[in-house]
């Protein structure tokens, strides 16, 4: 199963590790911290130029991917347990 995060990105379900909301998530600078970090390595990928509403990171092929998604948290949770409750 597959997890569409905006755009024409889709990762397999199986490689998301978190989901997490970009307003709260950023009141900490240790995650402003490390998502600059992040940015800089090139770990990030912006789905789109929107202002992100979620940040998702996944492991594919072992290698780790932080994604910007204009998609809510909330929205993106919804469709994880959509797939776990069938």
């Amino acid at each position: 199963m597959f997890l569409h995060l905006g755009e024409n990105v889709v990762v397999p379900l199986k490689d998301v590790i978190g989901i997490f909301d970009v307003e709260s998530s950023m009141y900490s600078s240790d995650t402003s911290q490390f998502l600059r970090l992040a940015e800089e390595d090139g770990f990030v990928t912006r789905i789109t130029d929107e202002k992100p509403k979620s940040i998702i990171i996944a492991e594919i092929e072992k290698k780790s991917i932080i994604y910007l998604s204009p998609i809510s948290s909330k929205t993106l949770s919804k469709r994880t347990k959509l797939r776990f409750e069938d």
